[in-house]
């Protein structure tokens, strides 16, 4: 895939919809650009999910599965009701 982008006087570039939805980032995601042996550059996405996984990725097993928002919200109330009715 070849997509074009324009940099703007303050030497910003937007990542075209096709780019961002490839590399599934969201707003508030960052990237990290790496410089190959030929000159060119890798655009790689740093996301939350990548940032924790890449600090645990010695301790987790390989079948390891983050919880969802859904189970991770769950937990929370869980948490809160246990805390609150001593439960």
């Amino acid at each position: 895939m070849t997509v074009a982008a324009t940099l703007t006087s303050k030497g910003q570039v937007t990542l075209p919809k096709p780019i961002r939805d490839s590399l599934g980032l969201k707003k508030g995601d960052q990237v990290v650009f790496e410089a190959t042996s030929r000159g060119a550059f890798l655009l790689k996405p740093i996301t939350r999910r990548s940032r924790l996984e890449g600090l645990l990725h010695k301790h987790l097993p390989k079948n390891f599965r983050p919880p969802s928002r859904d189970e991770i919200d769950q937990a929370i109330a869980e948490g809160a009701i246990r805390g609150r009715f001593g439960k």
